[in-house]
């Protein structure tokens, strides 16, 4: 274990573990952000020690008394079940090695960066950072995060309700959710990205009986909205740091 770092502030250092990129941001007790956004590439191969240590780093910088991790995969309680596109060693468009999947599978991932740090750390999936981000607390809403991969969380009156990870589920053509409405996807044909994303909003909020749909994530922007018109159910868009602020309702 590391000595503890010097805290000079009761504030929040939010990270938003992303596939292809990882963003810190520090926000104070109500979610405001205190200070500029940091994005830096998400290491591969990308082990837990190797993910400890490089969000260990910006711990160290920020001072903050308090962490808030989302992780882009499957988690109970701050361990890790599946670690999505964590577990391919060059990236999205590399294959899952078995060796790395199976040394993320069960890993403890907030109690490894407690002991690492010597800090009040709380892990949870990223779409759930993004929904206490996003959510605004009444009826059923839906939030969908849009980035490398594809990302679903649920809330009910204001409550993280859990349900499975889809991403590396069978969606369309023998192909997942992750790779249909991942970014490679939506770069490749974003008029067909489109039209997936649709089916894919349409079926979970059916599935879930949903009020209002969230879209998050940096191709958030990118959604035609106009597909959307008519529904039953409200389409918000939201900004591509709601999870950051997401992190200060981990500690209430």
């Amino acid at each position: 274990m590391t000595e503890p770092p010097v805290i000079v502030r009761d504030a929040i250092l939010a990270v938003d573990i992303g596939a292809t990129t990882t963003k810190f941001g520090v926000v104070d007790d109500e979610g405001r952000l205190v200070e500029e956004v940091r994005r830096e590439p998400t290491p591969y191969p990308c082990s837990p020690q190797r993910l400890v240590d490089f969000v260990l780093g910006h711990v160290e910088r920020s001072g903050c008394a308090r962490i808030g991790v989302g992780f882009p995969g499957d988690l109970l309680d701050g361990r890790v079940l599946e670690p999505g596109n964590l577990s391919r060693p060059g990236g999205f468009t590399s294959p899952i090695d078995p060796a790395l999947h199976q040394a993320w599978q069960g890993t403890d991932l907030e109690r490894a960066l407690r002991e690492a740090s010597g800090l009040d750390v709380r892990v949870v999936n990223d779409a759930t950072l993004a929904a206490l981000g996003c959510c605004q607390g009444r009826g059923r809403e839906l939030v969908f995060t849009l980035g490398t991969g594809f990302g679903i969380a649920l809330v009910v009156d204001g409550t993280n309700v859990r349900i499975r990870d889809v991403g590396d589920e069978g969606f369309l053509e023998g192909e997942t959710y992750d790779v249909l409405l991942g970014d490679h996807a939506r770069s490749d044909d974003e008029g067909l990205w489109n039209d997936r994303l649709a089916v894919a909003v349409a079926n979970f909020v059916e599935e879930f009986s949903a009020d209002i749909v969230h879209l998050g994530g940096g191709n958030s922007g990118r959604v035609d909205l106009a597909r959307y018109r008519g529904q039953r159910w409200r389409v918000v868009v939201n900004d591509n740091v709601a999870p950051l602020r997401g992190a200060a309702k981990l500690f209430r």
